[in-house]
């Protein structure tokens, strides 16, 4: 990763850019396949399935790669067994959440459904699901998490739900696995919490919001440093850089955005490195000290992009480490870090 000065630009002429007929959030990434969900206030959404050239800096759309999605989905993820390979011709398994968790087959030039996964015992519908978590250890396992407060683990290959916790007192925002039985979660009582499946009558809270019940939205694990978690709070520019051996207090705090931070995302190939973009129209990437212990000043970020408008969301992927991606408005960028 280049880091040549500070507040470095990361140029717009190293950006590929994806335009879409709607507003997109959801993205996941998969070798050089990329799949973007629309954002529409309404049942009928869409996703699809288009793939980075990068000899070429391209996007290429492929109009059999698409398929019609209830509800917005809140989060896109491919199978991470198959999240590193190169190739745009293999089939992937491509996970949503929004109403149910559903799984698609995507292949060469066609979308199958596989499976639409409701945890409710007591009716065909279920709580709206608000994000889920695709256990790269163990890649039968998804978590996903409800505004029911609760966490439900699934086995995908059975089809049928490993267990279900009540995992917070309000609704629950983002959930993200650190081991193959060791998962995190965050929520509306502004609480981190980390859950052992292997003793699932107790959890930890790593970290509270300072203000009473100000909810947690977003969480990431440092995959490549277990020890570290970053989350970001509702309506507040700063993200949060948690060390879960030295839980309550934060180690470091990253304040240099000017609206609210909207998402976050580790470097795929380096433990000091993450990404942070927001309503500034900002992506900001900071490369932390180890240990991660801001200074009187706080910590600048090394390098920092402008997009056009608000960017909702990001990704990171290990399958791209050199490239971004991020959404706003109804575009989709690769940027080159």
């Amino acid at each position: 990763m280049e880091n040549s000065s500070q507040e470095s630009l990361l140029r717009s002429e190293n950006s590929v850019t994806h335009e879409s007929p709607y507003p997109l959030y959801a993205m996941a990434v998969c070798g050089q396949r990329i799949a973007v969900g629309s954002f529409i206030e309404d049942y009928a959404n869409r996703v699809d399935v288009v793939s980075f050239e990068p000899e070429s800096l391209s996007i290429k759309t492929h109009p059999s790669l698409s398929f019609d999605h209830p509800y917005p989905p809140t989060k896109l993820m491919f199978d991470p067994s198959s999240s590193s390979r190169k190739s745009s011709s293999n089939r992937h398994l491509l996970a949503s959440s929004g109403d149910f968790l559903r799984l698609w087959d995507v292949g060469d030039s066609s979308i199958e459904p596989v499976a639409v996964l409701n945890n409710s015992k007591s009716s065909e519908f279920c709580a709206p699901l608000t994000s889920f978590d695709w256990n790269e250890i163990e890649p039968k396992r998804i978590g996903t998490c409800s505004i029911d407060t609760t966490c439900t683990i699934w086995d995908i290959e059975k089809g049928v739900v490993e267990t279900q916790l009540i995992a917070h007192d309000k609704e629950v925002y983002d959930i993200c696995w650190g081991e193959a039985r060791v998962f995190a979660s965050v929520s509306a009582d502004g609480s981190v919490r980390i859950f052992d499946l292997r003793d699932k009558e107790h959890s930890t809270i790593i970290y509270e919001s300072p203000q009473p019940d100000t909810p947690l939205l977003r969480l990431a694990w440092n995959k490549q440093d277990l020890r570290y978690m970053a989350t970001i709070l509702m309506d507040s520019n700063k993200v949060v850089i948690l060390d879960i051996r030295s839980p309550t207090l934060p180690v470091a705090e990253l304040e240099r955005h000017r609206a609210c931070v909207n998402a976050i995302a580790w470097a795929p190939q380096s433990r000091r490195h993450i990404c942070s973009v927001g309503d500034d129209s900002q992506a900001f990437i900071w490369e932390l000290p180890l240990p991660p212990v801001a200074g009187p000043n706080g910590i600048d970020p090394m390098s920092m992009y402008s997009a056009g408008s608000e960017i909702n969301q990001l990704q990171w992927s290990p399958a791209q480490p050199d490239w971004l991606a991020i959404a706003f408005s109804n575009k989709m960028q690769l940027l080159k870090v």
